[in-house]
């Protein structure tokens, strides 16, 4: 689907905040110093009271719109949904988006340099939750002099992250947009990730993570992990209309190669990931999904987990999407409503699946923009 960008924030610069504060994290490491790279579009208001923070899922980035000026093909992963007029309104707000901790994307993860060694962390760098990008992400906003959001927005991994926020800084966030997302991981989203995980520990290039040092790179394995991935981001419908049964030379090959449309699209996809993705991070982002688990600090109730939120809620879900199906996110909304809390849910018909989120349905806009046109400044 062509995305157009003619009325999107134009040309965009990344910018690097550096804190020499330690960071303790949850699995008792302490990160002793960190960068982390952001964007932001649009214009602070002098409260500073517009600004919105975009979580970015397992493979995104701080880059969430926008083209740079020496990579005009490089669009931002959710450039449809921001800029003048778009839901998320750069004419009303300021948005940011930041890499997480952990990322390979410029901010401080695994490929970065350890300075106690002079070497690359590599598989010395300690597993990360979500928790702990919040509590990162929260430092950037003192250093932007934000002392509350007007929304935090995600889809995915990124809506675990808005629910984090509501729950960790109630205080600091007065709307929380949850799509796509689920308040835990299933059993079943737990094994797809430790297949793909296994992908890659198990490639002869991982060398225990320290593949750097060897001047080579998992690249099977992290292909794998993506194609697997991939699958169940896409849904059934949708994998059926687009490719179905077609084969690429028109007859039965009888070999192990390449012979229907959808192995093709999916090598593609599973090598454009691995030339642009590190894998340590891969393993961190999702052991980071299956350690999501608010609900472990109201003694297994979500609801008393969420209890301390002030935020306003938008949850919004689709119904191809078997990854984080609708049920998940109306746990969330059940939780909420057994507190009195303030929420909304629309449960959205889309084609997509789980990658719903990341597309432009008019629908799908309509609920986000009139959530966040409610939003007082």
């Amino acid at each position: 689907m062509a995305i157009d960008i003619s009325s999107g924030v134009g040309q965009v610069v990344a910018q690097r905040a550096h804190f020499d504060a330690p960071l303790a994290l949850r699995s008792g490491a302490v990160l002793p110093a960190y960068d982390l790279v952001y964007e932001t579009y649009g214009t602070l208001n002098t409260a500073k009271s517009n600004a919105i923070l975009v979580c970015h899922a397992l493979s995104g980035s701080h880059h969430v719109a926008g083209t740079y000026v020496d990579a005009p093909d490089n669009i931002g992963w959710w450039d449809n949904i921001i800029g003048p007029g778009r839901p998320l309104d750069t004419n009303r707000f300021f948005v940011v988006g930041v890499n997480n901790l952990g990322g390979c994307h410029g901010s401080t993860g695994p490929s970065s340099i350890n300075p106690a060694s002079g070497k690359p962390w590599g598989a010395d760098f300690p597993l990360v939750a979500v928790i702990d990008w919040v509590k990162a992400q929260a430092r950037l906003a003192d250093r932007l002099g934000i002392d509350a959001w007007a929304a935090v927005i995600g889809g995915s991994l990124g809506g675990m992250q808005a629910l984090r926020w509501a729950i960790t800084f109630p205080q600091r966030i007065r709307h929380a947009l949850v799509i796509a997302a689920a308040p835990r991981l299933t059993a079943q989203n737990i094994a797809f990730n430790d297949v793909a995980r296994q992908a890659i520990l198990s490639d002869p290039d991982f060398h225990g993570g320290h593949y750097y040092e060897h001047g080579v790179k998992p690249w099977r394995g992290l292909r794998l992990a993506r194609m697997l991935g991939h699958i169940t981001y896409l849904s059934d419908d949708q994998m059926g209309e687009r490719f179905g049964r077609e084969l690429r030379g028109g007859s039965l090959g009888f070999s192990y190669g390449v012979e229907f449309e959808v192995e093709s699209y999916l090598r593609y996809q599973g090598d454009k990931f691995a030339e642009t993705f590190d894998a340590n991070t891969y393993l961190l982002m999702t052991k980071a999904l299956d350690y999501f688990d608010p609900a472990r600090e109201g003694a297994g109730d979500l609801a008393a987990a969420l209890a301390v939120a002030q935020a306003k809620f938008l949850v919004a879900s689709f119904s191809t999407d078997w990854r984080f199906a609708p049920a998940r996110s109306r746990e969330i909304v059940d939780a909420l409503l057994k507190n009195g809390q303030d929420v909304s849910y629309a449960e959205l018909s889309c084609d997509y699946g789980h990658d719903s989120f990341l597309m432009p349905d008019p629908k799908y806009h309509a609920v986000i923009r009139a959530f966040l046109g409610n939003v007082k400044i």
